[in-house]
């Protein structure tokens, strides 16, 4: 054989092993014949996070969240137009009673399984539910209940003269709604967020029974061992010793009695916050000893941050920890208080999600139960702001994620809840509180939310931009022209109404036409991230505004987030960390182990752990006091997505006066990794185009790829995926 046949005989041999390895990984793709409980999209994500917000209790008293309550529909209709190439045989399971049509004709009685001749076929099935949400899971070898399959709420069947069936639909179907129950025994109406054992580290003395404190904050369910006889028990929870020792004025408490016949090893059926628990019991009662369960959503830590500096290292963790316990069926805003879903709260919870988790469903379930349905008769959590902070969560969603499927099924959603903001603007085409509206922005004593304030503006703005580019993946034309427009009008009389030239600032709010002689830190701080501002009137802010102590202070983690992100946006990451030292390090200096709804230096003693009137109304565990994860992630390794899901991104490091620094952030696709110190940087990504960013005092040298000047002291080098990257430089300082 000669070497030309050699050779091609080996091309020809290698094409085959390569097809037939693509054949067998078709044949045994999991994902491609994986069969999932369906639903109606948004109806599983409503009805579980009701049943979540109704859990909180007060004092032992049902508190339910404030808001408008909506139900899934009770009769859905499922559709499948399928080409079997053979004979299948199916397995169906409903949660809810069905009626199942097969090209038309009803299929008699409630089968479990069905077979299906080979060929084209319609599958139609209609199924009730009225306790919970109506959902099905089909499993044959070809058709099975996935992503393809399309629904509707309101199935307009007809039947001819004939009494056939007509097997058509008034209405629009839409894309079918799921998660992750892919099996037929994962009922949906069963979730429960899974547990593990946690012990106490100290067990002492209080008054007739005993305190017990688990170390640190955490969630689930106490559990006696070995408890005998008959009588009352009582437990006073506490995030805090104090209020677990305050019988009278703790927020969460339960009382028990038990007639003996009670098994020895007893968990109780509600789940709470704290890190102490006082239990009293009458004298006929006893018990060996007293354990939890701790409740949490199984999610992966993918972001990672280590520093030369230990406090900051420890601020990560205690961050990292604070999120996890907040990420749960929904992303929370306490797990003491509220425990119910804030938009603006899960606003912050995404962002800080995306350098951590980067855990998707947990940002589209959230955003579902948020929006709820239709009709729409108030703002969101009746929150004028918060509506906003939904369309702007979507906004950077698709940043992130890419996922056009999200914005392409849920649009007309979007465009509803749109059309009831902008129906609530003034003569002026500006938003300004109406009866039922509740302008939020921040906790902050004396601060104004009169007339039209230039927040709100703000945020309707970026809302408009976020319109406009999800009409453009919708298809919707007119839409993104018009939402484009909006969005540019309300920018111009935002500046024209609201900045001043006297005070090189955005002015707080205008009353009955009148420029009130305030400025504030909110829209000005928004502005510099969302890139409103030119250069110019960005340094007048940084300048006039966010370091500017006359300016109220904020307070709040909450917003306290939106101003250490503006001023990492304009170059003060060095001033920032001193910052994040004193704020989340004074908290922890305070003996925090999570970290707090809001924080205020001044105060002392038992008054950190007031709010709203009572000695014990502020949650010590809340999700936007975690956001050093999005700080560090963003603005310290210096990652974020230039294009929709990572396509290209960029990496801009920033050691701000640290010795060193290294991580990694989540993409879609992988990770990227970053180790910076002051001669080095090294960067492996596994997805995606990227492009480095830095300074250095002195020509930086690289062996792995091409560096490119751009003038005053600034480079960039092109990051190709798979590849480690080495840098030597010198850090400006």
């Amino acid at each position: 054989m000669n070497k030309l046949k050699i050779k091609s005989y080996l091309v020809y041999t290698i094409l085959l092993l390569i097809l037939g390895t693509l054949f067998s990984f078709t044949e045994k793709d999991p994902i491609e014949k994986q069969a999932t409980w369906i639903w109606y999209p948004g109806d599983y994500e409503i009805w579980l996070s009701n049943k979540m917000q109704a859990r909180r209790t007060e004092r032992g008293a049902f508190l339910p969240p404030l808001w408008r309550y909506y139900s899934p529909y009770a009769l859905v209709t499922f559709r499948k137009e399928i080409d079997l190439p053979e004979d299948d045989e199916i397995e169906i399971k409903t949660e809810g009673d069905f009626k199942l049509q097969i090209d038309g004709d009803l299929v008699h009685g409630r089968p479990k399984k069905l077979a299906i001749p080979a060929g084209k076929h319609s599958i139609v099935i209609k199924v009730y539910n009225q306790e919970a949400v109506p959902s099905v899971y089909i499993k044959g070898k070809h058709l099975r209940t996935d992503a393809s399959w399309k629904v509707t709420f309101e199935d307009k069947e007809w039947i001819d003269e004939t009494g056939k069936a007509s097997d058509q639909s008034g209405t629009f179907w839409e894309a079918v709604g799921s998660w992750n129950f892919d099996s037929a025994e994962s009922l949906p109406s069963e979730f429960r967020l899974e547990t593990t054992p946690q012990y106490a580290v100290e067990v002492k003395e209080a008054g007739d029974g005993i305190l017990v404190d688990y170390g640190k904050e955490t969630f689930g369910y106490v559990k006696f061992h070995g408890l005998r006889g008959a009588g009352k028990v009582s437990l006073y929870y506490g995030e805090s010793e104090a209020e677990a020792m305050d019988k009278e004025f703790c927020e969460t408490l339960d009382h028990l009695e038990f007639d003996g016949s009670q098994e020895e090893d007893y968990q109780l059926e509600g789940s709470m916050a704290y890190r102490y628990v006082q239990i009293q019991h009458d004298p006929t009662i006893s018990f060996d000893s007293v354990s939890m369960m701790y409740e949490y959503l199984p999610v992966t830590y993918r972001g990672e941050f280590r520093s030369s500096d230990d406090l900051l290292n420890e601020i990560w963790d205690v961050s990292a920890y604070t999120m996890h316990l907040n990420t749960r069926e929904f992303f929370l805003d306490g797990i003491k208080r509220d425990r119910w879903i804030w938009s603006g709260d899960a606003y912050q919870s995404y962002l800080m999600n995306y350098y951590l988790f980067f855990d998707n469903p947990s940002v589209t379930r959230t955003l579902l139960a948020l929006r709820g349905k239709e009709p729409i008769t108030s703002h969101l959590n009746t929150i004028m702001d918060y509506s906003f902070y939904w369309f702007i969560g979507i906004y950077d969603y698709y940043l992130y994620s890419g996922d056009e499927e999200f914005i392409k099924n849920f649009y007309p959603r979007m465009v509803s809840l749109m059309k009831f903001c902008l129906g609530r603007r003034n003569e002026e085409g500006m938003m300004e509180g109406l009866p039922g509206d509740w302008i939020f922005i921040d906790w902050a004593d004396g601060l104004s939310k009169m007339g039209e304030v230039s927040f709100e503006q703000m945020l309707l703005a970026r809302s408009l931009e976020a319109m406009a580019i999800s009409a453009n993946i919708a298809g919707d034309k007119k839409g993104e022209e018009e939402y484009g427009k909006m969005a540019s009008d309300l920018k111009k009389k935002l500046f024209d109404v609201f900045w001043s030239e006297e005070h090189q600032a955005i002015m707080h709010q205008r009353v009955e036409g009148e420029v009130l002689d305030n400025v504030t830190r909110y829209a000005n701080m928004f502005g510099i991230f969302f890139d409103y501002f030119s250069e110019e009137q960005k340094l007048a802010v940084k300048q006039n505004v966010l370091l500017n102590d006359d300016v109220q202070k904020i307070t709040t983690p909450y917003m306290r987030f939106y101003e250490l992100e503006a001023l990492c946006a304009m170059g003060e990451q060095e001033f920032v960390l001193a910052e994040i030292r004193d704020y989340w390090g004074g908290m922890l200096e305070l003996g925090a182990t999570s970290f707090w709804e809001k924080y205020d230096p001044t105060e002392s003693g038992e008054e950190h752990l007031e709010m709203y009137g009572r000695p014990y109304g502020k949650s010590l565990c809340h999700a936007w006091g975690a956001s050093p994860i999005y700080l560090f992630g963003k603005y310290y390794l210096g990652v974020k997505p230039l294009t929709a899901g990572y396509q290209t991104y960029e990496i801009v490091p920033e050691l701000g006066g640290l010795e060193w620094m290294e991580g990694k952030v989540p993409t879609p696709e992988g990770d990227i990794s970053i180790f910076a110190n002051n001669r080095e940087i090294k960067v492996k990504a596994d997805s995606g185009q990227g492009t480095l960013r830095f300074k250095s005092r002195s020509k930086p040298r690289s062996q792995s790829g091409n560096i490119r000047s751009l003038g005053n002291n600034a480079y960039e080098m092109d990051i190709q995926s798979g590849k480690e990257y080495l840098v030597n430089y010198r850090v400006i300082k």
